[in-house]
């Protein structure tokens, strides 16, 4: 039993508009414009799997306006991987994008202040022994789920999945905004691997793109200046912060009452919403994007769609801007760039600077509002060199290079903001960041090593400890030691509960027996976390022993 099936293209200054597909042997099939700008036509099909695309004249007045160019439909939800067309689904007469079942919807989630992400790149993270791509796929994501459980994440942060030009790529120039990457698995295995996480209690947030696309967008070829700037958003902008097209927000429709790029993109943000059943997204480029109506719409958009769920609006803007924080700005939360530009010099040994260290470990000190969740923190990110990478190119080799990673870990987790971990830093990855090669996994191997399985544990306790303790849930933090001259400074997280961790670092190359530390908040036993040690604290001080570029956690009660 067949049913009728409605195609349909925006495209209201075109020429005219063709429908060609595998149902049609690829013979074209009239469509006929309505008052909306959408040429439409219905094509009777049975249930079944079908390629498609668009024949379509470009807009008068352009060089080639007699030429008829094939195009995909901008919203597509998936491409065939081998002929490049787009796929449609038919399910008892209904579009659909695929028949998966949603089997984990009721697990309760972290909320955002809760959260401890860990961003992976599907194509490096893990490649699972003969496997038939060269690249990891959705599906070796869900085998190492475990893994990831087992460390202690309670969010995952995926790169781009958007399908995107060429073989091997980040997915930061999309093509298509409703379908995923072809390379990295169907449509079927992308949810299974969301729904694997929700069984785990792992929200699973996107990296999304609303600012650019890359040419290979059929909106491109459909009529170009219809939904971007026909040159630049800002054109007096660096050079190097120029990815694509940019949408042009700013272009209303009179003739339609329409603004075309807002309505693609608020039809692509409820998709991934509500088709793949998403926990958050980060949005990148936001300073290109330069556009808080749209950023508001979407935030609250999120809410109605997922009701009592979390969700978390994380921003990419940088330079950092804390006005796009609510309460004054949009988002929930934004990538605080300062703290790895701070941590990682003093874990280098560039400098020491206390007023620096503090904008980095309490972000009010750099204007962010109140809010365990408004900063989202990090020693490495995907944009950003591996730390043992960076150590050793300083000099800094074995256990000194292993030793300040476990200062850095130390500061990351128990810091003001939202822990990222960028794939592999938990056991010292060290591959450099290429995004022109195509082989770039994890070397899961190196867990085999003493250095890197003793920090991958160490990773561990740190995010069970920023989990379970209260001090570490709360947005206080109180500086009570600077001492500017041996480069030592202590710390305390505190609720109005009575809970308490002072976190005492020292960042010079020497170290310290018998150190004294004054204006410790309770008398009483305190239990050392590194060291694993119970020590008193008298008269509001606390003596200790503390080596070079280490920092030791003491938990009170």
């Amino acid at each position: 039993m067949s049913s009728s099936i409605e195609f349909k293209l925006l495209a209201p200054y075109n020429q005219g508009v063709a429908l060609i597909g595998s149902f049609s042997n690829w013979e074209e099939i009239p469509m006929e414009q309505d008052q909306e700008g959408y040429y439409r036509t219905s094509v009777e099909l049975q249930d079944g799997h079908y390629q498609y695309k668009f024949r379509v004249q470009p807009v008068n007045g352009t060089e080639e306006a007699d030429k008829w160019v094939d195009v995909n439909d901008p919203y597509v939800t998936e491409i065939d991987s081998k002929t490049g067309n787009g796929t449609i689904n038919i399910k008892d007469g209904q579009r659909i994008t695929d028949t998966y079942v949603w089997q984990h919807d009721d697990v309760p989630l972290p909320q955002n202040h809760e959260l401890v992400i860990y961003e992976v790149l599907v194509s490096d993270f893990f490649r699972s022994e003969g496997g038939t791509h060269y690249r990891g796929q959705y599906r070796d994501v869900i085998s190492k789920l475990d893994y990831l459980q087992e460390l202690g994440i309670n969010a995952i942060e995926l790169l781009p999945v958007n399908q995107a030009p060429g073989d091997y790529n980040w997915g930061y120039i999309p093509s298509y905004f409703f379908a995923p990457q072809t390379n990295y698995g169907t449509t079927k295995e992308l949810k299974h691997l969301i729904d694997e996480c929700h069984a785990r209690g792992i929200r699973v947030i996107l990296d999304q793109l609303y600012n650019h696309s890359s040419d290979e967008s059929p909106l491109i070829h459909i009529d170009r200046n219809y939904w971007y700037y026909e040159n630049r958003h800002h054109p007096d902008a660096n050079p190097n912060d120029h990815w694509g097209p940019e949408f042009n927000y700013d272009h209303y429709d009179e003739n339609l009452d329409i603004s075309p790029a807002w309505k693609f993109m608020q039809d692509v943000f409820r998709f991934w919403i509500q088709e793949y059943h998403i926990d958050g997204i980060r949005y990148d480029a936001l300073k290109e994007l330069d556009n808080n109506d749209l950023l508001y719409w979407m935030t609250e958009e999120s809410r109605r769609l997922v009701e009592f769920k979390p969700f978390y609006n994380i921003a990419e803007r940088i330079p950092e801007d804390p006005d796009i924080l609510s309460p004054n700005g949009p988002m929930d939360g934004c990538w605080h760039e300062n703290f790895y530009y701070q941590i990682v010099p003093h874990l280098l040994g560039k400098k020491f600077e206390m007023e620096e260290i503090k904008k980095a470990l309490d972000p009010t000190h750099q204007g962010y509002p109140k809010g365990l969740d408004k900063a989202v923190i990090y020693t490495c990110n995907h944009d950003q060199k591996r730390l043992m990478l960076d150590l050793g190119e300083h000099k800094i080799l074995d256990d000194a290079a292993f030793g300040r990673a476990k200062l850095g870990a130390v500061l990351l987790m128990t810091a003001v903001g939202v822990p990222l971990i960028w794939m592999g830093e938990e056991f010292g990855g060290s591959n450099d960041i290429n995004t022109s090669e195509k082989n770039q996994q994890l070397n899961w191997s190196l867990l085999k090593n003493d250095r890197n399985s003793s920090l991958l544990g160490f990773y561990k306790g740190l995010i069970s400890l920023r989990k379970s303790n209260p001090a570490l849930k709360t947005d206080n933090i109180t500086f009570f030691h600077e001492n500017l001259h041996d480069k030592v400074f202590a710390y305390v997280r505190w609720n109005d509960e009575g809970s308490r961790v002072i976190v005492v670092a020292n960042f010079s190359d020497q170290a310290f027996f018998g150190y004294e530390i004054s204006g410790i908040p309770e008398d009483g036993t305190w239990h050392e976390w590194t060291r694993d040690y119970d020590i008193e604290a008298e008269n509001k001080q606390l003596i200790i022993d503390i080596g070079e570029y280490e920092a030791q956690v003491f938990v009170w009660g």
